[in-house]
């Protein structure tokens, strides 16, 4: 009997369902087993330190195309934690949407970006001494924002898409537990933060290409239930004894963060309207340095012993200061702030035909009291990464596929 591609699909996915059906314990997050002592405590001790995963197995049709299958533990995009700088990665992406759409001649992520100051919150930036021209950039930005997760180039991609454009672009494409609504490591209210400076792009002959006058907007982006961490916290070295309020802090959902990556890796597996509307060479751009390591590139540059190849690599790295097998590429955004670690990622092993999509958050204050210092990440909440991303890694070498994934698509040049 022959059968059309559409029944060869139905047929794929009733065979891998019911694969998944025969096995005696479908969700990997029961039982795990003493070898991963830190995973093992975390997930019983799930409501401590606030755990969510999601985990996303891949399969792969005749012709290369994926299917989906997708795991949780603890998954609540109701429940506020502090995404930290996992932000950063959908200001990325918009940044380069943003200047698709605006159909100027002459200006690309390349372009010189002239931040101004109007106000006294405000900080200008003229010049960036880390790139090969010494000058900012929309792209130069985001490589910094991807390598090593700068708070500064954030800050500009902020400033210049505005909290309106943001927001409403994250709403439209269905990542809708998002709240972005300040820069990151500056001391500005929720009013100023409601205000963007004036941006200026300019041609390497210094001609005006475009000019953004200052902004502001008029809408109140907060977090509706007026989330409320810990017992205590220092704030400008004084302790106050409540909890800290996040009612004018990020957020951003896990299924909001797992979505933005897998948006990113296979957009086609997205309605028209779910995807970001950027082109090929631009989601290109991301997912390169999404997975360069530091030390791989020449502009901006990282070096040894602070930019380690698992600087920003947590899932089954963790902290080990040793070089990253090449056969390996994570392709992700962490971010880290307030006791909160996060990581999401698409995880390959090229070699062994290895892909997975996970995204998690621990939450790691024994003492309850934030701008301490005093958070327990080496202790439980690297090694918790470090032994999920092992743990799911074996889970995918001994896991019964049809097929291999062909890697072509994502294989890149590096720098």
């Amino acid at each position: 009997m022959k059968f059309t591609g559409f029944q060869s699909i139905i047929l794929f996915s009733v065979f891998l369902l019911l694969l998944s059906c025969s096995k005696k314990d479908s969700n990997p997050f029961q039982n795990i087993s003493g070898e991963y002592p830190v995973l093992k405590h975390a997930l019983e001790n799930k409501d401590k330190y606030h755990v969510q995963i999601l985990y996303t197995q891949i399969d792969r049709h005749e012709d290369n195309s994926p299917v989906f299958r997708q795991f949780s533990y603890g998954l609540d995009d109701e429940k506020y934690f502090y995404p930290a700088s996992t932000v950063k990665l959908p200001i990325a992406v918009l940044a380069l949407e943003w200047l698709e759409s605006q159909d100027v001649r002459g200006l690309s992520k390349e372009s010189m970006m002239v931040v101004d100051s109007v106000r006294a919150s405000q900080i200008s930036a003229f010049i960036d001494s880390t790139s090969f021209s010494l000058m900012p950039s929309v792209g130069h930005y985001i490589k910094k924002i991807l390598l090593v997760s700068d708070n500064d180039a954030y800050n500009r991609l902020y400033e210049l898409l505005g909290q309106d454009y943001i927001n409403e672009r994250m709403k439209e494409i269905g990542l809708a537990n998002t709240v972005i609504n300040h820069r990151l490591s500056l001391p500005m209210s929720a009013e100023e933060n409601r205000h963007f400076n004036p941006i200026r792009f300019l041609d390497f002959e210094g001609e005006l290409i475009l000019d953004l006058p200052a902004r502001e907007t008029s809408n109140v982006y907060a977090n509706k239930v007026k989330p409320a961490i810990g017992k205590a916290y220092y704030n400008s070295g004084e302790l106050v004894n409540e909890p800290m309020d996040f009612t004018f802090k990020n957020k951003y959902a896990l299924s909001d963060f797992h979505g933005t990556v897998m948006r990113l890796v296979f957009p086609g597996n997205f309605e028209d309207t779910e995807r970001f509307r950027i082109s090929e060479e631009s989601r290109k751009f991301l997912l390169k340095y999404m997975s360069m390591l530091p030390g791989e590139s020449d502009y901006p540059s990282y070096e040894l012993p602070e930019y380690y190849d698992s600087y920003s690599k947590f899932f089954k790295f963790g902290r080990d200061k040793n070089p990253i097998p090449g056969q390996f590429r994570i392709f992700n955004k962490t971010g880290m702030a307030y006791g909160h670690l996060l990581d999401g990622a698409y995880f390959v092993d090229f070699e062994n035909g290895v892909e997975f999509f996970v995204s998690a958050v621990i939450y790691v204050n024994e003492n309850e009291t934030l701008n301490d210092n005093q958070y327990e990440y080496d202790e439980v909440a690297f090694p918790f990464y470090e032994e999920l991303g092992e743990y799911l890694y074996q889970l995918e070498r001994n896991r019964v596929k049809v097929r291999k994934p062909v890697f072509d698509s994502i294989r890149m040049d590096y720098p």
